[in-house]
């Protein structure tokens, strides 16, 4: 059987450390894994999505409509936009930072409001946190990825001891000790 997650947020957040971090606990465990990164705007503060499919033997690094396990948001509106992805009893987890979208700077339109409600109340499981207030906790706001991961990983049946070895080959070891943090503050410990 494979699983299907995304991780979705607005360029230069992270989400290629966070999908790599993921791919790389997968990996350790024995999965196949594929991913695929797809850029929009990212320079521009546009959407970046990144796909990460694992099981036995993944074939193909694109999840369609209707198939994501989870949907991992940087921010909510991102979430919102993606909810077509996630699947039947499918998990999204968000971080509540909002980043208005180039219309809503140029005012030519509003962010949308009680995204978080509205998603719940459309029979969503939302897991949303202050991943900015955590990752600021750690040491820097640049750890949101890794807080997001954090939360992302209670729902896995991988050890925090598995995702700390993956951080140990993907940090540079000067940011280490930070992005642990910011994993085990994103779990709630």
């Amino acid at each position: 059987m494979v699983k299907n997650i995304m991780i979705v947020g607005v360029g230069g957040q992270g989400a290629l450390l966070a999908s790599k971090t993921l791919g790389q606990v997968l990996l350790d465990a024995g999965f196949d894994v594929k991913v695929s990164e797809v850029h929009g705007m990212s320079q521009r503060g546009g959407s970046v999505v990144t796909y990460v499919r694992f099981g036995e033997k993944v074939y193909s690094p694109i999840v369609d409509k209707g198939e994501a396990d989870f949907i991992v948001s940087f921010e909510l509106l991102e979430a919102a936009r993606y909810t077509q992805w996630l699947k039947k009893g499918g998990q999204i987890v968000v971080n509540t930072q909002k980043i208005d979208p180039m219309p809503v700077i140029t005012g030519a339109a509003e962010y949308p409001e009680n995204l978080e409600s509205k998603m719940t109340e459309a029979g969503l499981k939302v897991d949303a946190l202050d991943c900015l207030k955590l990752a600021e906790e750690a040491g820097t706001a640049k750890a949101v990825n890794i807080v997001l991961m954090g939360r992302l990983s209670r729902y896995m049946d991988f050890s925090v001891e598995a995702w700390m070895k993956a951080l140990e080959k993907l940090v540079k070891p000067q940011f280490l000790e930070m992005n642990k943090k910011a994993f085990l503050l994103g779990r709630g410990e």
